[in-house]
């Protein structure tokens, strides 16, 4: 089977937006054989202006959760070294030593203990997937639970306690800011309004915020925000990060689990399912993002060829004149010979020159099996 050989996302390509856990995300779309394109929306600093921290330490001191969970060692050490700077030390350790405190892995669990407190529980996988199997499994709702930010917003964590009927107070050790470097960045939005982008990830509601403002800064959010509603896919992991796009008029994808695993299940039921497919010449083809397969068999081809083969399949069993297809061609000019050029290397790229007729005198069509022609002469 294809799947089996290829991956149910071959000939697609993804962009990611995520900072902090984008390793993990590309590398479970590329096993299933996506082209992933990394443009990061946001970077992780140390939060400078401590008067959010300080405003949640307090309210936490004032009204104790249920639960409290540690993400990072170094986040947690930052936390308690500032409450003890403002005076609040003592108070914050008394509190946490009177709650479930859950804490991430090893590392953590080494910062709790050398603030001389003791865990109720911590994960061997050090995954924070763990940690949220396990809160729903105590259920959820009515209790208040400290989640210990680190950084970019955890993909779904909150939205699954919320759900669950969790009230969620996050303690914000790091910030968000717009990348140093927005080359990726921007190399990822071109992509997306250039069509070489079958889909836009989302994790966070601030990287999807900071890719909109991004866009906005260079005059192009009106075109990205229609290559999102008619030719990009924009997947969200939850509705929480879903919200600055909707916002814009823009229909997210979200799975029915907020985690990373089941957002690129989505991609593998919805990618392939929005293909075209045809029965061309004795054969079937599956026109996707950046590649054809053909019997199954998966055929990369240039971005001058998708251009052609997408105009043709527009009209299938149709002849397309040189002119509507020059039309088609990205930054050709007006010599018709780049046409017979360019259908010249999709043939090769194919692999089966019968797939596309030459027509003469009038142009080119796709060689539709007579079979199927008369769905498309009604």
């Amino acid at each position: 089977m294809y799947e089996q050989e290829q991956g149910p996302l071959a000939g697609f390509t993804v962009g990611v937006t995520a900072a902090r856990r984008a390793d993990e995300l590309g590398a479970l779309l590329r096993r299933r054989g996506a082209a992933v394109v990394h443009g990061p929306a946001l970077r992780i600093v140390p939060l400078a202006d401590d008067t959010e921290l300080l405003a949640a330490t307090k309210e936490l001191i004032d009204h104790a959760p249920d639960v409290v969970v540690a993400t990072t060692a170094i986040g947690f050490r930052g936390w308690v070294e500032a409450a003890d700077g403002w005076g609040y030390g003592e108070e914050l350790l008394d509190c946490l030593r009177g709650v479930e405190l859950l804490a991430r892995g090893p590392k953590v669990k080494g910062a709790v203990r050398a603030a001389g407190l003791t865990e109720t529980w911590s994960p061997s996988s050090e995954s924070m997937a763990e940690v949220l199997d396990r809160l729903l499994a105590e259920g959820v709702a009515g209790r208040r639970i400290a989640l210990q930010l680190h950084g970019e917003p955890l993909p779904g964590f909150v939205e699954a306690l919320t759900a669950g009927g969790a009230e969620v107070v996050g303690v914000p050790v790091y910030r968000w800011m717009p990348p140093e470097d927005l080359a990726p960045l921007d190399r990822l939005l071109d992509g997306a309004l250039g069509g070489s982008l079958d889909a836009v990830t989302f994790t966070s509601a601030p990287a999807a915020a900071s890719l909109l403002t991004r866009a906005q800064d260079r005059g192009l959010l009106p075109e990205f925000l229609a290559a999102l509603r008619n030719e990009v896919l924009a997947v969200c992991v939850g509705p929480v990060t879903a919200l600055p796009l909707q916002a814009h008029g823009v229909d997210t994808l979200q799975p029915e689990r907020f985690r990373l695993g089941p957002l690129v299940q989505l991609l593998c039921q919805e990618l392939p399912s929005r293909a075209r497919a045809l029965p061309v010449a004795g054969h079937r083809i599956e026109i996707r993002g950046h590649a054809v397969l053909v019997d199954g068999c998966l055929r990369p081809v240039p971005p001058a060829g998708m251009a052609l083969l997408d105009t043709l399949a527009r009209r299938p069993g149709w002849v397309v004149s040189r002119a509507d297809l020059l039309r088609a061609l990205p930054g050709a000019g007006r010599d018709e010979h780049a046409v017979e050029t360019a259908m010249a290397r999709l043939r090769t790229a194919l692999g089966t020159p019968k797939l596309i007729q030459t027509v003469v005198k009038r142009g080119y069509r796709l060689a539709l099996d007579p079979v199927a022609d008369s769905k498309y002469d009604e």
